[in-house]
C-alpha cells in the first residue's frame, strides 16, 4: 500500500490504518458483507490520502483569504472549506487536517454501502456516520485531563465531528487552553474551531506563560513566526476565568453563525460550556498527561 498499512485490531472489530502521521481507527455496524466491502472502500481510498496532501503542502500551509481556493485533491478541499468559513481570523487549512482525513474515509467507507452506524477516530478527531433512526454513543476519553465520558448522538441531532485541540499535545497553540472539545456538522469543522477556540483561551502577556516563535520548533510550521505556548506557571482564579471567558466568547460567536453546535472548554479545573447538546455528564479532573489530539498531522513534516 504504499507505506500505508491495515490491520484489524485485537477485537477483530476494528481496523486500524497508518501512514506516516496519520493515524485512523475504523468501525463499521451492519451486514457482515456491507462492512467487508466498506472496509475494503476505506482501505482503498486511504491509501493515497497523504501522498496528495504533501503534493499540496505549501498551499495548504498558507493562511486562508477572503477568496476561497480550489485544491486538487478533496481532502485538501475539504480542509479549505472548513477553515475558510472563519476568515478574516488566521488560519492554514492545516488546522482541518485531522478531521478532513477522518471526514474523507468515512464519506469513502459508507458510499453506496447499507452501513447502519460508523465512525472514524483520527487521534481524537472523531467522524460519524448514522443512518435512520440509528444512535452512537460516544465516548468522550484520552485528552490527558480526566475529560471522559459519553455523549449519545441520535440521527436527529445535528453532530458528525467531534475534535480536542490544548496546548499539552503534539499541537502548536496560541493559547494555554488544558483541552477544548467542540461538536460539529463534521469532524474538519470541529477540528478547526477546536484550535481557533484554544487559541483564544489565553492570557497575552502574561509572565507565567513561556512562548517561542512556532518556526524556532519546526522551521516548516503553518503558523510561522507566531508565539506558541510551551509552559504554563501558576495562574490565579481570575486569570483562569478570564481566559475562559474569552475562548468561551469565540465559542458562541461560531455557534451564533452555524459553526459547531457545542463546545466545552477547559483550564486548570474549571469549565466553560457553550451549546444545546449537553456536554453536563462530562467529568473534569486535571491530571499531567498530553492530549490524544494531535497537531502533527497539521504540520505533516515534524510528525
Amino acid at each position: 500500500m504504499s507505506g500505508a498499512t491495515a490491520s484489524w485490531l485485537a477485537d477483530g472489530r476494528r481496523l486500524h490504518l497508518n501512514h506516516g502521521p496519520i493515524d485512523l481507527i475504523v468501525e463499521a455496524f451492519g451486514e457482515e458483507r456491507e462492512r467487508f466491502l466498506a472496509y475494503r472502500q476505506a482501505v482503498a481510498r486511504f491509501e493515497t490520502i497523504l501522498e496528495e496532501l504533501v503534493a499540496e503542502l505549501p498551499a495548504l500551509r498558507s493562511p486562508a483569504g477572503a477568496r476561497a481556493r480550489r485544491f486538487s485533491g478533496s481532502t485538501a478541499q475539504r480542509m479549505e472549506e472548513a477553515v475558510h468559513a472563519h476568515v478574516p481570523a488566521f488560519v492554514t487549512p492545516m488546522a482541518a487536517v485531522a478531521g478532513s482525513v477522518a471526514d474523507e474515509v468515512l464519506a469513502a467507507l459508507v458510499k453506496d454501502r447499507a452501513i447502519t452506524r460508523a465512525y472514524v477516530n483520527n487521534g481524537g478527531d472523531i467522524a460519524i456516520h448514522l443512518a435512520d433512526g440509528e444512535s452512537l454513543d460516544i465516548a468522550i476519553a484520552g485528552t490527558g485531563h480526566g475529560l471522559a465520558d459519553r455523549i449519545s448522538l441520535s440521527t436527529a441531532d445535528p453532530v458528525r465531528g467531534i475534535a480536542t485541540s490544548g496546548w499539552r499535545g503534539r499541537s502548536h497553540s496560541l493559547g494555554i487552553a488544558d483541552a477544548v472539545t467542540v461538536l460539529a456538522s463534521s469532524a474538519a469543522a470541529a477540528d478547526v474551531a477546536a484550535t481557533l477556540i484554544a487559541n483564544d483561551i489565553d492570557l497575552p502577556g502574561h509572565p507565567a506563560v513561556k512562548r517561542v516563535p512556532a518556526n524556532e520548533i519546526d522551521p516548516d510550521s503553518d503558523l510561522r513566526g507566531r508565539l506558541v505556548t510551551q509552559a504554563v506557571g501558576c495562574l490565579s482564579d481570575p486569570d483562569v476565568a478570564r481566559a475562559l471567558e474569552n475562548g468561551l466568547s469565540t465559542a458562541w460567536a461560531m455557534r451564533e453563525r452555524g459553526l459547531i453546535e457545542a463546545a466545552a472548554l477547559f483550564l486548570r479545573g474549571e469549565t466553560r460550556e457553550c451549546g444545546t447538546i449537553s456536554l453536563g455528564k462530562l467529568a473534569y479532573t486535571p491530571v499531567p498527561a498530553v492530549p490524544s489530539h494531535s497537531h502533527a498531522q497539521k504540520g505533516l513534516t515534524h510528525a
